[in-house]
């Protein structure tokens, strides 16, 4: 007779793993996001990440974001290690109101910023309206 018997936390701790990632398959890099006046600003979080190893895309209205951050190499013995390692990948669909040839990026302090200013054919405009027929030449302005 064979006696099983499970640990509910170890299930827990392998979806959690399967979900979040882990050492071996990163999960994807934490991000902020938010609205400054005409521009939005996006931040993620790669802390010994290096510089050269960062690689932004955009296609279309899709911004693909890659980074990496690479194992120790030489002859040492792990004490600890929870800092995931490898690849990290992460895709954001922007909206035609961006103006997506004109972004800013700056890595500093493991922060990667990137500054996406509104296009200007999405900003608010006046559009002026001329009344015709009266023989009155008053004008009236309409904001789109």
């Amino acid at each position: 007779m064979l006696l099983r018997t499970t640990d509910p936390f170890r299930d827990l701790d392998r979806i959690a793993q399967q979900l979040m990632g882990t050492t071996n398959r990163p999960a994807v890099m934490p991000m902020d996001a938010w609205r400054e006046g005409d521009r939005f600003v996006i931040e993620f979080d790669l802390p010994g990440v290096n510089t050269d190893s960062i690689d932004l895309d955009v296609e279309r209205n899709v911004l693909t974001v890659r980074a990496e951050r690479v194992a120790r190499n030489g002859d040492w013995e792990p004490l600890a290690s929870e800092r995931p390692r490898g690849a990290f990948s992460r895709q954001l669909v922007l909206g035609d109101n961006l103006d997506l040839d004109r972004i800013e990026a700056a890595y500093a302090d493991g922060v990667l910023r990137l500054v996406v200013p509104v296009a200007e054919k999405a900003k608010p405009r006046k559009i002026e309206i001329s009344q015709s027929g009266s023989g009155r030449s008053e004008r009236a302005e309409l904001t789109a």
